[in-house]
């Protein structure tokens, strides 16, 4: 079988990979999400006992369900369109306190497991279920339905505790889920008495129809959806105790509308993460739940955008809080995290997340020197000097979750199909959990380098069994954008490109400044000027890259994005038509005023205040002007899902529009029914497409 078809029948080797891994707060189980086998998309709840050294499926949704039930509520479906999860079963699960009780919801019904025993029992609830979760103590389960949040009481009574029409209660908002990566809606309390809730109120926010015409008798979707300039959802904070009390959370919201992040622990109240609409200032607050009264703990600065660090703010047990943000003074240029204002992780680290903790001690994901690597590192806290252990080993992209006296350490590398888990306790490697996947037919050896005086990350890839010598058209698979890495070493990330470089092409994969992992300053040069940037660093490292590598043939030069690597391709045929010679254009954003509020503002700046940014880095814009000559009408082969709520259809239908009202060729394959993920095969139906288009194209 073909890579297209195995990669579409295995979700690119993702089904029965482990994923969702936890350690629970003991360190005694790693419970974990993973389906039958290499083509079963039906996660199924595991546990791995650390003192048995023992894994078990608990909760099997087949059985649990008994008749085909795979409608979603509209608002779990939602969610995991910003997860990005195209798996079906059970989706997410939460843990209490113990690590003794786990529930989830399938189908929209609510499940309670008992990792003890095993034991598994449907909860009857008052409506298709959202994001349950146990209180700390595991005697209480919360959850949301039809946006207002309930409470199951030991005793089964089902408690209405927040609601109301026209808002949301106990939900992240749009923003917050896709742009701040906060998926929750509210947070137990340790005693679990009270719970601290989002109230969102979308009265105001815009509101967008979606409609797929390929069903013209189903009426369209209305979502609120925030574009660039426009109104935000009104978000609030409230301490709700389960006998009635309610007690509102105090800060400046006009002044710090985002709330990024929330978390309440035995070790302290509540802390928050808020930031101003530009992003450039933000405060780490921790709040009195009683009085709901707040108190600064941090500052956050930046003349370009604040990052906060992934799994901050949070109280150490010495009762310090710890924050992440950038060390930029000095000569240091740093991704850091600092516990009441102390530096704890050695400035030569770009600190990505934090882990969890190791025996008192902070896990933490970091890269240290080479971007397309990920490392493991162990911070103690109570030393006076930052210090930092490194735990993994192999070159590669490295997760990590932990807790009590148990890690677990997750490993992509160019040496090995797919993730491995293993699991450390004391020190001690005591176990792995299994991947049921299936390996790829092949195994891709990319050539990693850093290119030209700004050392941009790169990969080149060649066809098996390629003769030095022979000249290969290019395709250069990019992204280029915030947040996300092309260039990584690990094997999975190169398997579809490697189907490509078999076609009969070199491909190219750059890293341009404003994708993460080398510093601060790299993350952020891209502030109010994408384009020119961008498309400076790709242009200039794939020259680099000819250099290096002679058999590049740079007057065939195809390429290839989808989302912001979708504008990146179109961007560069149609500013650099001597460079690219085509382009697959894949869910663009074609018009950043169309985009949503937190993702445009933080790099563009607000519509009003900076027109002529968005005007230079609109792709409709730019499609509006004639080419100066008949060969700089390169070919573009637009994609987009007509149900994209991300990324909506209007950005391709309006550059479709503008391209040919200026005469320059284009194709268009409307997906219907397909969101931004473009799931359930889809994308890899689409490459022979794709491919016939770019040989045609480049010969």
């Amino acid at each position: 079988m073909d890579y297209p078809e195995l990669a579409a029948r295995t979700r690119r080797f993702s089904y029965g990979a482990p994923r969702a891994v936890t350690v629970t707060q003991d360190g005694a189980r790693v419970v974990f999400l993973r389906s039958s086998g290499p083509e079963d998309p039906s996660d199924a709840l595991w546990v791995y006992d650390v003192a048995a050294r023992t894994e078990r499926r608990l909760a099997d949704p087949a059985t649990l369900l008994q008749e085909d039930q795979t409608d979603l509520p509209p608002a779990e479906r939602a969610l995991r369109e910003r997860l990005r999860l195209s798996a079906g079963g059970i989706g997410s699960f939460a843990l209490d306190g113990a690590g003794v009780i786990a529930v989830f919801p399938l189908g929209g019904r609510l499940f309670r497991a008992d990792l003890a025993t095993g034991d598994v029992a449907e909860l009857p609830t008052v409506g298709p279920v959202v994001d349950p979760r146990p209180d700390p103590t595991g005697r209480r389960i919360a959850y949301v339905t039809g946006g207002a949040l309930h409470v199951i009481e030991p005793d089964g009574t089902d408690a209405l505790l927040a609601g109301e029409d026209g808002v949301t209660w106990g939900m992240a908002e749009f923003i917050a889920a896709e742009e701040f990566h906060r998926f929750r809606g509210y947070w137990w309390s340790p005693d679990g008495h009270s719970i601290l809730a989002a109230r969102v109120d979308e009265s105001r926010v815009p509101r967008w129809h979606l409609h797929d015409p390929s069903m013209p008798e189903q009426p369209p979707t209305t979502v609120a959806y925030p574009h660039a300039g426009s109104t935000n959802a009104k978000v609030t904070l409230h301490v709700l105790d389960l006998d009635g009390g309610w007690v509102d959370v105090h800060w400046d919201r006009e002044t710090y509308p985002y709330l990024v992040a929330a978390t309440w622990s035995e070790s302290g109240g509540p802390l928050l993460t808020v930031l101003r609409r530009l992003q450039q200032h933000g405060l780490v607050i921790a709040v009195d739940p009683r009085t709901g009264e707040t108190q600064v703990h941090a500052e956050l600065a930046d003349p370009r955008w604040v990052e906060p660090v992934p799994g901050t703010p949070a109280h150490l047990n010495d009762g310090r809080v710890l924050v992440g943000g950038e060390l930029a003074h000095d000569g240091y240029d740093a991704r850091c995290l600092f516990a009441d204002g102390s530096l704890i992780t050695p400035p030569n680290l770009y600190v990505r997340r934090v882990a969890g903790r190791f025996d008192g001690d902070l896990v933490v994901e970091a890269s240290e020197g080479e971007p397309s690597e990920q490392h493991i590192f162990r911070i103690p806290v109570t030393h006076s000097s930052a210090q930092a252990q490194r735990l993994s080993t192999e070159p590669g992209w490295h997760l990590a979750q932990a807790a009590g006296r148990t890690l677990v350490i997750g490993s992509q590398t160019l040496e090995h199909n797919g993730w491995r888990y293993h699991i450390h306790h004391n020190d001690e490697v005591i176990g792995e959990i299994s991947s049921l996947a299936a390996d790829p037919p092949y195994a891709p050896r990319p050539a990693l380098e850093r290119v030209t005086d700004r050392r941009l990350p790169t990969g080149v890839l060649y066809p098996r069994g390629h003769v030095s010598g022979r000249r290969l058209p290019v395709l250069v698979s990019i992204y280029g954008g915030p947040g996300h890495q092309e260039v990584v070493a690990a094997r999975a990330r190169w398997q579809e490109k490697q189907w490509w470089a078999d076609t009969g092409f070199a491909v190219v994969s750059i890293d341009n400044r404003g994708t993460p992992g080398v510093t601060p300053s790299f993350d952020k040069a891209i502030h109010r000027r994408f384009s020119d940037v961008i498309l400076a660093d790709q242009v200039d490292a794939l020259q680099a890259l000819a250099d290096k590598h002679p058999d590049l043939d740079l007057e065939r030069v195809a390429i290839r994005g989808w989302s912001f690597g979708g504008w990146l391709s179109a961007l560069g045929v149609l500013r650099r038509p001597d460079v690219y010679h085509c382009a697959v254009v894949g869910a663009p954003v074609t018009d950043w005023s169309l985009y949503d509020t937190a993702y445009t503002e933080r790099y563009l700046g607000l519509p009003a205040d900076a027109p002529e940014v968005y005007a230079h880095n609109s792709l409709v814009e730019l499609a509006a002007e004639p080419p100066v000559r008949p060969d700089d009408a390169r070919p573009m082969l637009l994609v987009h899902g007509l149900v994209d709520d991300n990324v909506v259809a209007a950005h391709t239908l309006r550059l479709s529009a503008a391209l040919l009202a200026s005469g320059r060729p284009h194709s268009m394959i409307p997906l219907t029914g397909a969101t931004h993920m473009a799931a359930g095969g889809l994308a890899e139906k689409l490459l022979r497409l794709e491919l016939d288009f770019i040989r045609r194209a480049v010969g």
